[in-house]
């Protein structure tokens, strides 16, 4: 996370390996994108913020493969990737529609899709939902969510209430690392938001100014401030 400008998406394309960094160095599992793309993009799979910069054939199943035929996969592995990654974004059935006919978050599903059907180690995803309307981003947010276990993924985004559920949170500014905390530490840290202009969501903020602890969902704000009313009534909570 980041205000604009303060190096998010550079650091996703020198992982990749789409920029040459001016000094130090950049290594994905010991090896440099610069000198070893071919390597460093057999580990990692890009996801940008337009889905339509991610979709270059006919057909959905023909999108989802196109990463596979660069590689050079056989085609019986091919088509077994194909089916499986297609099935892992909700989208069986959807493999001889046209992208074009997609809403934006069933085309972003799409481009997730040929990603995995890659077998990256890292995802890395530049602003996924930042281009989609609400039912399309939790959709994508969801079926990113299920990937945790098995991925390593390095999620940029603007939205907190999207960074809730990781493991750390990465704060960038100036082209600087200015900090590195759990979520919760984050959304506890009011001076540390405000010097780097981001936003904390409205549950969890609101949570804080009535001075109810943490909360993260809907219902558990209406759980803490039931349990608030109660408690000052002195009656019990059933």
């Amino acid at each position: 996370m980041g205000p604009n400008g303060g190096g998010k998406s550079t650091l996703v394309r020198l992982l990749n390996g789409l920029l040459v960094p001016d000094s130090g160095e950049v290594a994905v599992a010991g090896h440099d994108p610069v000198t070893e793309p071919f390597e460093v993009r057999k580990r990692t799979g890009v996801l940008f913020q337009n889905p339509e910069n991610g979709l270059v054939a006919p057909f959905v199943e023909d999108d989802v493969a196109f990463g596979l035929e660069n590689l050079g996969v056989p085609r019986e592995e091919m088509r077994r990737r194909v089916a499986e990654a297609i099935r892992s974004v909700g989208l069986s059935g959807y493999e001889r529609r046209e992208p074009h006919t997609l809403s934006g978050g069933e085309k972003q599903r799409v481009a997730l899709a040929g990603l995995l059907a890659v077998e990256p180690e890292v995802l890395l995803l530049d602003e996924p939902t930042s281009m989609l309307d609400a039912p399309g981003r939790r959709e994508v947010l969801r079926r990113i969510g299920g990937l945790r276990r098995s991925k390593t993924v390095l999620h940029v985004t603007h939205h907190l209430e999207e960074l809730l559920e990781a493991d750390r949170v990465l704060v960038i500014n100036g082209g600087r690392l200015v900090a590195e905390v759990e979520p919760g530490r984050l959304m506890a840290d009011a001076a540390l938001l405000e010097e780097n202009r981001l936003v904390p969501p409205t549950v969890p903020r609101l949570a804080a100014d009535l001075g109810l602890g943490s909360c993260r969902t809907p219902e558990d704000l209406a759980g803490a401030v039931l349990r608030r009313v109660w408690e000052g009534s002195g009656a019990e909570i059933r």
